[in-house]
């Protein structure tokens, strides 16, 4: 079975459009998704008919609201095969999500002499809350290393790890490089010397199957707005005796069960790491992506994700002056590049004239660059709407960006 990709076109209105006169082809899905139809619907009728703050109210639309954001909660715990609605924390996103797990359970488990370990392929979000918990408590930020294939060297991850290791904060896909690291063993590596595992899903759970209770994994975090979600939310998934042991990261409403001036008792999970009014309308419009990709079927989407990136390799390894960077055996749906002569910034201006938006930069990934020696890359990313139509035109204003230049 094959996904129905013009059926799926029709759901997503920007789509539907032309830049320069061109038909839009949007290929940065690593920096955000586009949004379906259904999306859009339940952020517009949560502001039109259900407008209320949640937990709070006794009245209609407050239950409603209330329903509908606990509801989406359920849907994302079922999508990664969570245990309870309970590790399931609502978070503004992936970065927000690193930033509480560096600020609470980092704060009170990291300290001096002690190591955290990560990749040199991770997002900036996942080495700078590290860098900065680091610094504050004079533990010890180390690096394990990765190939030219942009791979993980696990041999040298696994002499890192140490009886020092406090936690690894591993990328599950790059962004970058379109990775896929073996997620399962270091899981495991880093267990067997007693160390947590935060892994950073931001790309990968639009991409592939998430079971975290089969990972064992402490810590999951990703954003909706890669998952043709909303901007502005996403979660952090944690096993349910950490967040109970973990002092909460904000204080405010709603993550309290009583309040004097003597002394505070905090709320139950996860209500203790949300303060405040949360993103109502995002997560019930998260709720709705989840309800997108298990109707389309996540299965289907990587199966049509992986086609056109073998598609777009193809090209590529027969496109004169051009070098892929990231080639590594397990990978998914990012191809980055560079073309001779042609700086990356120029590429991507150029292209988008001919209607095709792609990513030109080091995509918060500064040390990848610096592990190939380069400045920046092109990256064109792929998702459940694009076609290898899509990924011709592509080629065909590559070869005039490299004629202009030539």
């Amino acid at each position: 079975m094959m996904l129905n990709v013009e059926n799926i076109r029709s759901q997503f209105p920007i789509l539907q459009q032309q830049i320069y006169n061109k038909p839009l082809v949007y290929l940065d899905n690593a920096a955000t998704t586009q949004k379906p139809q259904s999306v859009i619907d339940a952020l517009c009728g949560y502001y039109t008919h259900d407008n209320a703050n949640v937990h709070r109210g006794v009245h209609m639309l407050s239950e409603r609201a209330t329903a509908a954001y606990e509801s989406a909660r359920d849907k994302i715990r079922a999508l990664i095969n969570a245990a309870s609605t309970r590790e399931i924390v609502f978070t503004r996103g992936a970065t927000e999500a690193i930033n509480l797990v560096a600020s609470s359970w980092g704060e009170t488990n990291i300290g001096a002499g002690d190591e955290v370990l990560i990749s040199e392929m991770e997002h900036h979000s996942d080495i700078v809350p590290w860098q900065m918990l680091c610094e504050r408590n004079g533990a010890k930020l180390v690096v394990a290393p990765i190939n030219d294939a942009g791979e993980l060297m696990f041999d040298a991850f696994e002499a890192k790890l140490s009886e020092r290791t406090r936690l690894v904060g591993m990328v599950h896909l790059s962004n970058a490089l379109g990775t896929i690291n073996p997620v399962s063993d270091i899981i495991a590596k880093a267990h067997a010397v007693g160390a947590k595992v935060l892994l950073d899903g931001a790309q990968a759970v639009a991409h592939l199957n998430i079971d975290v209770q089969a990972l064992d994994c402490d810590f999951y975090v990703t954003s909706a707005h890669k998952m043709y979600g909303p901007t502005g939310i996403g979660v952090l998934y944690a096993k349910e005796a950490l967040l109970e042991s973990m002092p909460p990261y904000q204080g405010g409403g709603d993550m309290i069960s009583m309040v004097t001036f003597e002394k505070t008792q905090y709320n139950d999970l996860p209500y203790k790491f949300e303060a405040g009014t949360p993103n109502i309308a995002g997560a019930i419009g998260f709720g709705a992506a989840v309800d997108w990709l298990c109707e389309t079927g996540v299965e289907l989407i990587a199966a049509h994700e992986q086609r056109l990136l073998v598609y777009a390799t193809e090209e590529a390894l027969k496109f004169e002056g051009l070098t892929l960077i990231g080639t590594a055996e397990n990978k998914a749906t990012v191809l980055s590049f560079t073309i001779d002569g042609v700086h990356p910034h120029d590429l991507g201006t150029i292209l988008d004239r001919e209607g095709v938006a792609i990513r030109a930069g080091h995509h918060c990934a500064m040390p990848v660059m610096q592990h190939f020696g380069l400045p920046a890359t092109a990256r064109a990313s792929f998702a459940a709407y694009n076609t290898e139509t899509e990924i011709d035109v592509l080629f065909a204003a590559l070869k005039k960006a490299q004629e202009i230049f030539a």
